[in-house]
Parts: structure tokens; C-alpha cells; sequence
């Protein structure tokens, strides 16, 4: 009944954010990140408590339905991916058919940024001058260039499975993450990586982009896809954001996306200094202060909020864990044939990739961010809690259990007053496994939009930048150190009680 009541009230607090909050997403590329700050700090002077930034969600399909589902309440996508990847439409679509097309799912486009931020594939200039390669059509004629292109890009209707069909291309790409992707051609571990025309680094270097000479891209004006009750919920923030409509043009774009990937400049400065520049009627920032060094990055504003949410989402899934797998543990011990069903089919679940499992779990939710990580880092926390719990009570002795019973002891008397005593320092040294093994696990929830140490790893991968990737981990290493230091001193205490 408690476990029922806590895991209840947790699923309904995460479910049923404040109405009067702001909520806005953003994929995981640098643009994204950048833009959604633009669009909270728009709309923040005009909503009764600061917007909510869910940022580094992950690809288009975990956003959407982070979209759909109402966990959030805009975010900034691209027409094309809209009319063609969400849609599934055949052919690009105009506003108004996408608005349309959308208004029985409660949701619509607006709000037309003044951008293109298009699909293309890239290659080191040299190598392209070298084989005669300007074009897509040429491209296709060299089966042995070794192409490096994202998941998303690998797995989306209009991606390579249809450029590949249009071009006749046969090539068979490597996945790679798009922030790690214009390393890999630099350092020529790949010869072509799929690009986004407002990427900085393209520029930097020094890479040309492909003709497209067979038109199979469409445009990809960036746009705000938003649920249909914002304006309602918001009227004054959307009419602020109304007014961003044409305000960022593509030299703007590249602007910003350099001083985050190149100057290590944070997304809510880039943001602010954008905005404050258009307020004074120009459209660059001031000088830019020195790029962040490792030490203010890992000791940045943000640290103690990513410290309590880590915390939190340690300790109440493995709380849960251990609410559920205990008396389970305990209740299938003397049944053998039960137990190693119950045992193996906790064991299968440690086998499922985290990242399948926040996915299997955000489909039959509904919902993204904390509820879905709590269930999973509880499922990878369950098996090392009960098979201690199961191998604790298999240590004590029959004739410890004959002597309760000649006491005349009931089988439930003895479990709480003799094996469970017995079997307890297994069964911490289970909970403190159980406790390691979510400590690094819960750096995956922040692809999910659940917080964490993983909120800077997951920027870290998405700028390709080292020091703020070690900015989280390292926080999450030490929290799992102090956790071992915890449990040590629990389990040294018990030792001297006990001699």
C-alpha cells in the first residue's frame, strides 16, 4: 500500500506539471538548445512564472511526443521534418495543409522564424576537389568513400534510405552522432557526414557542401509547432513570440551556432545577446567574454539543481527497488522454481540497452522525463536488491530456523525476528550496488528531459565538447564514491555492533 501510494503520487506530480508554466523542448544539436532559450526569454516577461526549458530531448520522434502527450508546450522544428518525417507526407507541405493536417491532434505550425536550416551532406574539400565530387550525383559514384551520417538522419523518410534511392547511391553509411560526426571528418575516420546549412563548423573547416542536383531535399523553415491551448494559456507570452516571426536570418543563425560550438559561449548568454540585440536595432552581440575554462563549467550555476535531481532520481528508484524487491524476495524464497522465474526474469530486464528501455517506456506512458526514468532505473535496480535478499536468507542456518521453531516461533516470526536480522548486511550490500549501478545509469535520463549530471554530458556530446562531458561525469563519479563511503560506514557500524 505505501509502495502503491508513493509511485502513484510520484507519476502524478511528474504527469501534471504547474498550467501556469511555459514549457518549451528542444532537440539535441546546438541550434535547438539556442533557440529554445530565445523563446523562453521572449515569452518570460510575460508568463506568471518562468518558462521551463526541457532541453536536449533527444531526435524528433522523442520531442514530438514529448509535444503530443502535452509534456510539453512548443519547441522549434523545421517544415520539412514536419511535413515529412511527423506527417508522413509524400511531398512538402504548405502551413496552412500542416495546420490542418494537425489540428485533430491539437496541435499547429506557426510563427515562421526567417530561417532555412536545411539537410546536406558534406565533404573535406580537398578530398572532394581531388576526386572531381560537387554534386550528390557525384557522390553516388564512389561506392568506396566511407560515409558517416547521424542515426536520425540514417533512420528519417527523408534521410539517406530515400536520397540513397534517388541518387542511386550505394553506399552503407556508419552511424555517428552528429556532434562527434565533423571530428570524425576532420580527423579523416570518415570521408562524408551529413550537415545541417547553419552548422559553424562547416565554414571552419572548411568543408563543401554538396549540391543537392537533384532537388530531394525540401526546405526546412524553422518554424514553432505548439500545442493549440497555448494561446489560450498564454496570451500575452504568445504574442510575444509571435513577434520573433522573421527575426533570425541564416548568417544569425550561423552567428549563434558559432559562438556555441566554437567560443563555448552558454545557450541563454547566446540567446540574451540576441535578443538585446535586436532591441537596439543590430543584429550581433558585443565582444564575446574568454571561452569558458573546465573549472566554470563544472562548477557552473547549474550544478546544484543537476545535484538534487541526480540525488533524487537515485535514491527514490532505488527506494522504490527496494520497497518492491525485499518482500518480493522474501516471498518467493522457499519456493525454488518460483524464485529463479522471478530472479531470471529481473536478471532479462538488466539485459535491455537503458536508452530501449526509456523509449519502450515513454510509448506505453505517454509522458516524458521523471516518471519514465524512475520506473527504469527501479527495473536495473531490483535484481542485485533481491538476489542479496535471496542469498542473505539462504546463509542462515537450519539450525537457527529448527531453534525458532522449537521456540515456537511461526514462519513469519522467524523470518522478522531471525533470518531477516541475519540476512541483513547481504541485503545492503545489495542496495549498495543497486545504489552504484543507478548513480551512472541516471546520466541516460537526461536524454529524456529528467535532469541530471547527464544534462551536460548529453550537451557535451551534442558540441562536441570535452570539458563540460567531464563536467558531469565527474560529479557523477564522485556522488558514487560518497555513496560507497556511506555504505561503508553503515556496514562497518553493523560489523562492530555485531562483535
Amino acid at each position: 500500500m505505501a509502495f502503491a501510494l508513493l509511485i502513484g503520487s510520484t507519476i502524478t506530480l511528474a504527469a501534471n506539471a504547474p498550467n501556469d508554466t511555459l514549457r518549451i523542448g528542444s532537440k539535441r544539436f546546438t541550434e535547438s538548445y539556442i533557440l529554445a532559450q530565445v523563446l523562453a526569454q521572449t515569452a518570460a516577461a510575460h508568463t506568471p512564472t518562468p518558462p521551463s526549458v526541457l532541453q536536449g530531448l533527444g531526435n524528433t520522434a522523442i520531442v514530438y511526443e514529448a509535444l503530443r502527450s502535452g509534456s510539453i508546450d512548443l519547441y522549434p522544428e523545421y517544415v520539412g521534418t514536419i511535413s515529412l518525417e511527423i506527417l508522413k507526407s509524400p511531398a512538402p507541405m504548405t502551413l496552412e495543409a500542416m495546420n490542418a493536417a494537425l489540428a485533430p491532434l491539437g496541435l499547429g505550425v506557426a510563427v515562421p522564424l526567417g530561417f532555412n536550416d536545411g539537410y546536406a551532406l558534406a565533404m573535406r574539400e580537398d578530398n572532394a576537389q581531388r576526386l572531381g565530387i560537387k554534386s550528390l550525383s557525384d557522390l553516388a559514384k564512389h561506392a568506396e568513400l566511407k560515409l558517416g551520417l547521424s542515426n536520425e538522419f540514417i533512420g528519417r523518410a527523408d534521410g539517406w534510405r530515400g536520397l540513397a534511392q534517388r541518387y542511386g547511391a550505394t553506399q552503407v553509411p556508419t552511424a555517428l552522432d552528429h556532434g562527434l560526426a565533423y571530428d570524425a571528418i576532420a580527423q579523416k575516420q570518415v570521408d562524408v557526414i551529413d550537415i545541417y546549412t547553419t552548422d559553424a563548423k562547416i565554414k571552419h573547416l572548411g568543408l563543401r557542401v554538396l549540391a543537392d542536383d537533384k532537388a530531394y531535399f525540401p526546405r526546412y523553415d524553422a518554424v514553432l509547432l505548439y500545442r493549440l491551448d497555448v494561446p489560450t494559456r498564454f496570451p500575452q507570452a504568445w504574442a510575444a513570440l509571435q513577434k520573433l516571426g522573421g527575426s533570425i536570418d541564416e548568417n544569425a543563425m550561423i552567428a549563434m551556432n558559432a559562438r556555441a560550438e566554437l567560443q563555448g559561449v552558454a545557450f541563454d548568454v547566446i540567446a540574451r545577446d540576441h535578443l538585446a540585440g535586436k532591441a537596439a536595432g543590430g543584429t550581433a552581440a558585443a565582444a564575446d567574454p574568454a571561452q569558458r575554462g573546465f573549472w566554470a563549467k563544472l562548477f557552473g550555476p547549474d550544478l546544484a539543481r543537476l545535484t538534487r535531481q541526480h540525488l533524487a532520481l537515485t535514491f527514490i528508484s532505488v527506494g522504490l527497488a527496494a520497497l518492491i524487491g525485499i518482500p518480493l524476495a522474501v516471498l518467493v524464497f522457499p519456493h525454488p522454481r518460483l524464485r529463479a522465474v522471478v530472479l531470471g526474469a529481473t536478471g532479462l530486464l538488466q539485459t535491455v540497452p537503458s536508452l530501449a528501455l526509456l523509449a519502450m517506456l515513454i510509448s506505453l506512458m505517454g509522458v516524458i522525463g521523471t516518471v519514465p526514468a524512475l520506473i527504469a532505473l527501479m527495473l536495473y535496480s531490483l535484481l542485485p536488491i533481491m538476489r542479496n535478499t535471496v542469498a542473505g536468507l539462504g546463509e542462515v542456518s537450519s539450525g537457527l530456523r529448527l531453534a525458532g521453531e522449537a521456540l515456537g516461533m511461526t514462519a513469519g516470526q522467524r523470518m522478522r525476528l531471525i533470518e531477516l536480522p541475519l540476512a541483513l548486511p547481504t541485503i545492503i550490500a545489495g542496495v549498495r550496488t543497486a545504489t552504484s549501478i543507478a548513480i551512472g545509469t541516471a546520466t541516460i535520463a537526461a536524454f529524456i528531459g529528467a535532469g541530471g549530471y547527464g544534462e551536460r554530458i548529453v550537451t557535451g556530446l551534442a558540441l562536441n565538447d570535452g570539458q563540460l562531458l567531464l563536467a558531469g561525469a565527474l560529479p557523477a563519479t564522485l556522488l558514487a564514491l560518497l555513496s560507497e563511503a556511506l555504505f561503508e560506514a553503515v556496514e562497518y557500524g553493523m560489523r562492530r555492533r555485531r562483535a
